[in-house]
């Protein structure tokens, strides 16, 4: 908007230079882009707030500096012009079929209008504006614009078909011929002002060709009107139509003001030329009530940090229109001026305080902080661990939704019961998810679809279920593996994961814990195949489920690999206390390692065998496991080559084969006498 100094000093004394000005401009978030001069006046154009209407105008702006500079607002000498009753019903009869979208229409009919040039004092405030003149009645219109910040608009009465003003939506396929010569086509949702048979203008932003201004004209219908702010947004943003009654309009009028700025704008008219037909028609149908806000002055304090004496508050909330009511000591009842539309809540008026006080002489002060030592979580210390652990053997954490849609929830057969979401962002994300898998499943085939040749994933996190009346969140660890291992490389072929993949992460993982021992039972699972699930236990109690997803689940996925996954509740096993560290010296004399190889029946659990070696509690034996598994066309169906190394120490001294003989040859028979395990030939190293 551009703004004239010289039109600013008919409502303020500036007794000021440019530059200053310029700079109280800027304290007040009026931001100067650019001045000039012109014809002995200072024109700048500047930006407002985009919720500050009122200072699209002179007078708006004028009495910010009134405020800011500490002199008195001056009453705006306007003439004036005497008030009969409205215009009869002859003479135009105006109809409102939008009350909503324009809750006051306000009309003025001016007869006897002969138009001719502008005088020169109104001739210059124009040009002041960027614009170039056009006739008395169109310069007038402008005028009261940039004067008062109310758009008004001249209808040539004599075109009205009908002497008929409606205020009305855009019909179908209905068009506008603007004053530029352009047709603009109208969409149904679109308020125009049209007469008995068209539309004459598009109502808040331009006017058409078929009833404006010409120098014929002798009868003129004067607009001053309130429409809906969002209506004129979206009209103008539509039809890429953006003019000065639209950036005021679009922004929010002042609703109590247009029939001042019909009658202004008829006194101005009629000092050249014309009369008034009776008086100002306002059609107002449901009067609005003044916006009241309550402001204490221990909050002023409380926000800004520092205390503003109630004089200054109640002069400076005073000059800028607001009327005050004193409730009790410190608290006021503030009556709100019809043009602030941007103030609706105390802090609204605490701004309006701070703006005039300064916000330099707010001084810079770090508030008090209560720092609050968090202290030492446990859970988290163990959460943090388990990532190391589980990246270090080549799984990628993930992060997904708790929302789930209800057809993945049926996919996967939990046996909770799932948390329905009141306010679904979308019905695919309206269940509150029971399982983490749904989730791994959904980041398997996205990597899939993009060429991965393996995906070794997990995730921590929470899942929710009903327990009777009450929702339960429950922290859990997923794990889920699919193809192959590692990077493909040409010099080598890469393995494919499995059971024994995924069984030695959570082993990993558990250790580093402390977990251990940890044991494995065949235990059926409603989301994994018969007779390939295992339940996991620590100190003999289940914390998780682990095995090959049912082929069916995959299927409804679109995966059409194997994967093997895991499902571990954190919450349970961090319940429970892991073992203490023991301190224990280093052994300083050797082990012996022992590789013995076995012929063994393929239902035999290693879970079994290591529970029934433990139970013989062989002295010295300070560590066994499974060194090889084969399966073979050498081997028979119903067998498995499984070689098992043993490793022997002794704290004292250093063991001698005859010792370590005698303890394997004990481990070997009871293998062979209680799980029917045959010794291989050169079975023992």
């Amino acid at each position: 908007m551009k703004v004239s100094i010289n039109w600013l000093r008919e409502y303020v004394d500036l007794v000021i230079s440019p530059q200053k000005l310029i700079a109280l401009f800027n304290n007040l978030g009026i931001l100067v882009n650019t001045w000039e001069e012109k014809d002995g006046d200072y024109v700048l154009d500047v930006e407002t707030y985009s919720n500050r209407p009122d200072i699209l105008s002179h007078l708006g702006i004028a009495r910010e500096l009134s405020v800011a500079l500490g002199r008195p607002l001056k009453e705006p000498n306007w003439p004036q012009i005497e008030i009969a009753e409205e215009f009869p019903l002859q003479e135009c009869d105006v109809q409102i079929w939008e009350e909503d979208l324009c809750p006051r229409y306000c009309a003025v009919i001016l007869e006897d209008v002969q138009i001719g040039p502008s005088p020169p004092w109104l001739t210059a405030r124009i040009r002041a504006m960027g614009l170039t003149p056009v006739n008395n009645v169109v310069d007038v219109t402008n005028f009261v614009l940039f004067a008062t910040g109310q758009p008004i608009h001249a209808f040539d009465l004599d075109k009205l078909h009908g002497r008929k003003v409606i205020v009305r939506t855009a019909q179908k396929d209905e068009t506008l011929h603007s004053l530029e010569g352009k047709t603009v086509s109208l969409y149904p949702d679109m308020l125009v002002i049209a007469d008995e048979s068209q539309p004459v203008a598009l109502a808040g932003i331009i006017g058409g060709k078929e009833a404006g201004i010409t120098e014929d004209t002798q009868s003129v219908f004067i607009e001053s009107a309130y429409f809906d702010p969002g209506s004129v947004l979206q009209t103008g943003r539509t039809l890429s139509i953006q003019t000065d009654a639209f950036q005021r309009y679009a922004r929010g009028a002042d609703i109590f003001y247009a029939p001042l700025a019909a009658q202004m704008a008829a006194a101005l008219i009629t000092q050249t030329s014309g009369k008034m037909v009776g008086g100002v028609k306002d059609i107002f149908s449901k009067p609005r009530k003044i916006k009241t806000v309550m402001l204490r002055q221990h909050r002023i304090l409380e926000l800004l940090g520092i205390e503003i004496e109630e004089d200054f508050i109640i002069s400076t909330l005073s000059k800028l229109g607001f009327k005050i009511e004193d409730q009790q000591q410190g608290i006021w009842r503030i009556q709100v001026p019809s043009f602030r539309v941007d103030i609706s809540r105390e802090a609204d008026l605490i701004e309006e305080i701070v703006r005039f006080y300064g916000y330099d002489r707010i001084p810079s002060l770090l508030p008090t902080w209560a720092v609050l030592d968090p202290g030492f979580d446990q859970k988290i210390s163990w959460g943090e661990s388990l990532r190391q652990v589980l990246l270090h053997e080549g799984f990628d954490e993930v992060v997904n939704l708790s929302f789930i849609s209800p057809e993945r929830e049926a996919n996967l057969p939990t046996g909770r019961k799932a948390v329905r979401i009141r306010n679904p962002l979308s019905s695919k994300a309206s269940l509150l998810r029971t399982t983490l898998i749904s989730g791994l499943l959904d980041n398997i085939i996205r990597n899939v679809n993009r060429g991965a040749d393996g995906v070794h994933i997990f995730e921590i996190g929470k899942i929710f279920s009903w327990e009777e009346d009450l929702c339960r969140e429950q922290l859990f660890l997923a794990i889920a593996t699919l193809g192959l291992l590692g990077n493909r490389h040409w010099q080598t072929q890469n393995a494919k994961t499995d059971f024994f993949h995924l069984k030695g992460a959570c082993e990993a993982f558990l250790d580093h814990l402390n977990y251990a021992p940890v044991s494995f039972q065949a235990a059926e699972h409603p989301c994994f195949e018969p007779g390939h699930s295992l339940a996991l236990l620590v100190k003999g109690e289940k914390i998780g489920d682990m095995g090959l997803l049912r082929s069916d689940i995959l299927e409804l996925a679109d995966i059409k690999e194997e994967v093997w996954a895991a499902e571990i509740d954190l919450g349970t096993l961090f319940e429970k206390p892991p073992q203490l560290f023991k301190y224990a010296p280093v052994i300083k004399y050797p082990s012996v390692i022992r590789d013995v190889s076995f012929m063994v029946d393929r239902h035999i659990s290693f879970e079994s065998v290591k529970t029934a070696i433990a139970k013989l509690s062989i002295p010295f034996l300070v560590k066994f496991d499974v060194y090889d598994r084969f399966l073979g066309p050498s081997v028979p169906k119903d067998k498995i080559s499984l070689a098992l190394r043993f490793v022997f120490q002794h704290p004292q001294k250093t063991l001698v084969a005859e010792e370590v003989d005698q303890l394997l040859d004990k481990i070997v028979k009871h293998l062979q006498e209680n799980f029917k395990f045959q010794l291989r030939e050169g079975g023992e190293n």
